[in-house]
């Protein structure tokens, strides 16, 4: 029983910093995303460390550094929506990201122990699948004024409506895999890699969050997208986040821990909260700019 209130206070105040996060303001919606890169990074270089111990042996600037671009990236991702016309935070940090990345390397080689092409690619590739995808997520959020919209919004056109239909739909997907594989599920889904998934709940929760994207947005959502967009969002969410799901399954699988964190009392850490997210986003924002751009 006390597991049990730990685990739904946890997810209250989780639920209560993301939506405050999320649509208090654009700047917010910056702030809450820079957080989460810097903690899910953090337990994204743990994970590497126990999967290969020769990564424990990166200097100090490095390990510092790469948290330090990963924030200038981030940041460049904002462009010009904070700061004047002479200078903003998305033109510092880009200059930043451009000072670090071609500086980084020189320190690894001059203050590391021994130097390491394989170090190096550990931090690009954590670069790439955390910083990266939630770049584009804050871009998703700031870009807003050139997306179609099919109808007029009270207040102007909602910035957060594409990131948090995207959670949302993750949210449904997993819930309604989790139901339905409890009820039916009988076939492995990847068991060497998550043995509790089956394929029953992982095709019933993509049908499902597909399904209820489509009466959501046939009855009430046509105000804001058109319908085709509605469904093909949702399907993003499913596919990709059932799928960054898996990647992170396995790096914890390789790394020997069940859990990448445990900044969240009964829900493990911001890779296990945010990993399904971190592999949609990238693909929304693909989709965004092919098909609903001005």
């Amino acid at each position: 029983m006390k597991t049990f209130f730990t685990r739904t206070a946890s997810a209250l105040v989780f639920v209560a910093v993301m939506l405050g996060g999320i649509l208090w303001s654009p700047f917010t919606f910056f702030l809450l995303f820079l957080l989460v890169n810097i903690f899910a990074l953090q337990e994204y270089f743990k994970l590497i460390r126990l999967i290969d111990t020769d990564y424990q042996e990166v200097s100090v600037w490095h390990r510092y550094g790469v948290v330090v671009a990963s924030c200038a990236i981030t940041m460049a991702f904002t462009g010009q929506a904070f700061g004047s016309a002479d200078i903003s935070l998305g033109f510092m940090g880009w200059w930043m990201s451009v000072i670090f990345l071609l500086v980084l390397p020189m320190g690894e080689i001059l203050l590391g122990k021994d130097f390491s092409l394989k170090n190096i690619g550990y931090s690009a590739l954590g670069l790439l699948y955390i910083t990266v995808s939630l770049g584009l997520l804050i871009d998703l959020r700031l870009s807003v004024h050139d997306i179609i919209f099919t109808g007029n919004t009270p207040g102007g056109q909602p910035g957060w409506l594409i990131p948090l239909l995207l959670i949302c739909f993750i949210w449904i997907n997993d819930t309604m895999a989790y139901i339905i594989g409890s009820l039916i599920g009988r076939t492995p889904f990847f068991p060497a890699i998550s043995p509790k998934k089956t394929m029953e709940g992982s095709v019933g929760g993509m049908i499902l969050v597909v399904a209820v994207a489509g009466i959501f947005g046939y009855y009430w959502g046509r105000n804001w997208l058109d319908l085709q967009h509605w469904l093909s969002l949702a399907g993003i969410a499913a596919v990709f986040g059932t799928a960054g799901d898996l990647l992170e399954s396995k790096l914890k699988r390789l790394a020997g821990v069940k859990d990448s964190g445990s900044i969240m009392p009964g829900h493990g850490g911001f890779l296990d909260r945010f990993d399904s997210l971190l592999l949609a986003s990238p693909f929304a924002w693909i989709y965004v700019q092919s098909f609903m751009m001005v």
